[in-house]
């Protein structure tokens, strides 16, 4: 018990330092620091050392960099503005329009960029722009970009899923395999109900008709996107290679598309280079930091307390995972998306073992939760990188977002439900 307080002390002081605007990073280790104090003095950070060697020396976190690059490459010669321009081609005749557009082309680019944030950026300032200027529906329109955003981390390749297991020491080979089949329910459920809006909400247009020879001529914008994205998970579901080995061909890929398709210069690849290093050092930071909370929190065996506490509470699975809602819930609306997943992973994984609960099955579950916070007020990020690339209200697009927020809690009642939907393709792999 006295534990278990000094515990929630710590994480007390975390989201006030947040409150009080300290970086994410500072805000996880300053506590960590703290709590090992407490619990041993001095004595207690000799252990820092070997920590921050081993939280970084992981073949792992290499692929990072590597999606990073990929998307930023893509981004900065032009080429999400030709997979949008394709794709509203390809799926014009859907019911829906360009707001069909906005749901592919983010799960399309999901699956190159492994970032939430990189697709709702680049997806939403082609497309608001295009939205505005044919009166679609404002909130509909900035909400499904913000929801479609989300499919970044959920679709692989996803750096929060890299970073879940390299927490848990999961293959993230079959957790990539584990996000395609939710992923792809979940883009087709939000697709539909944009369709279902644009039959009977009569605030969407229906869809448009697009000559043969059009459609044929968008698929030269679409296919070789295709072909990257099948080389990249083809290659990791086949046993060929590792997701870092899969990105760095993927690098090399998406490099040589954007020297043939785009219009990549010298200027664009250095503006690449220093973006990567300013996003993945901001992620690493923050990973550096939650293995120091995590070796506070082992030093003092408060896995083990928890663990203890949690199951002598005899929660059925149903209970456990509506905890686990609430606790995200609430975090979501206070933390961002990696933040919430290295604070809380070292407490809840040593527990799944006792619900025999599959990591690779939680891993998923997990995803899903932070994609909630990502759209969930008043901090979730993807609703502000919306914000920002348009002149409406940040209440219009949290209020576009709730139809998606009730879709996903489908999707997550399916998933409890029905567990082979995350865990039958991961069992095929080789």
């Amino acid at each position: 018990m006295h534990l278990a307080l000094q515990l929630i002390e710590s994480f007390g002081i975390f989201l006030a330092l947040l409150a009080a605007g300290m970086a994410v990073p500072f805000a996880i280790a300053v506590p960590a620091i703290i709590y090992l104090l407490m619990q041993n003095g001095i004595a207690a950070l000799r252990g820092i050392g070997l920590v921050t060697w081993g939280s970084m020396d992981s073949f792992t976190l290499t692929a990072i960099p590597l999606f990073v690059l990929m998307a930023e490459l893509m981004q900065r010669s032009g080429l999400s503005f030709r997979i949008y321009r394709g794709l509203a081609k390809v799926v014009a005749r859907l019911p829906g329009g360009l707001l069909q557009t906005n749901i592919v082309g983010c799960a399309l680019f999901a699956s190159i960029s492994g970032s939430s944030v990189a697709t709702a950026a680049s997806i939403g300032g082609v497309a608001l722009p295009q939205l505005v200027q044919r009166n679609y529906d404002r909130r509909l329109s900035a909400g499904s970009l913000a929801a479609g955003g989300t499919l970044g981390i959920l679709l692989p390749p996803s750096i929060a899923m890299i970073i879940y297991g390299s927490f848990t020491d999961t293959s993230v080979a079959k957790l990539f395999m584990a996000g395609v089949i939710p992923g792809g329910l979940l883009t087709l459920m939000f697709m539909a109900y944009i369709a279902i809006r644009a039959q009977f909400g009569g605030a969407v247009p229906r869809g448009e008709g697009v000559s043969g020879q059009s459609w044929l001529a968008a698929l030269t914008d679409v296919v070789p996107f295709a072909l990257l994205i099948g080389a990249i998970m083809g290659s990791i579901y086949a046993g060929w290679a590792t997701p870092t080995e899969a990105a760095s061909g993927g690098c090399l890929f998406a490099f040589i598309l954007c020297l043939v398709w785009g219009d990549l210069t010298w200027e664009h690849g250095v503006l690449a280079l220093q973006r990567t290093v300013q996003v993945c050092g901001n992620l690493l930071f923050i990973i550096y930091a939650a293995y120091i909370y995590a070796y506070a929190i082992g030093v003092a065996g408060v896995g083990e307390s928890i663990t203890s506490w949690l199951v002598g509470l005899h929660l059925s699975h149903l209970e456990f995972f509506a905890s686990l809602f609430v606790l995200y819930t609430v975090l979501g609306c206070l933390v961002e998306s990696i933040g919430m997943i290295v604070i809380t992973v070292p407490l809840l994984y040593p527990v799944l073992g006792r619900y025999g609960i599959d990591p690779i099955w939680f891993g998923v579950i997990l995803v899903m939760y932070v994609e909630l916070g990502q759209i969930s007020p008043p901090i979730g990020i993807n609703l502000f990188v919306i914000q920002s690339i348009w002149e409406g209200e940040l209440g219009d697009v949290v209020m576009g977002t709730i139809p998606f927020h009730i879709i996903m809690f489908v999707l997550l009642f399916l998933l409890t439900a029905f567990p082979a939907l995350a865990l039958w393709l991961p069992s095929q792999m080789n």
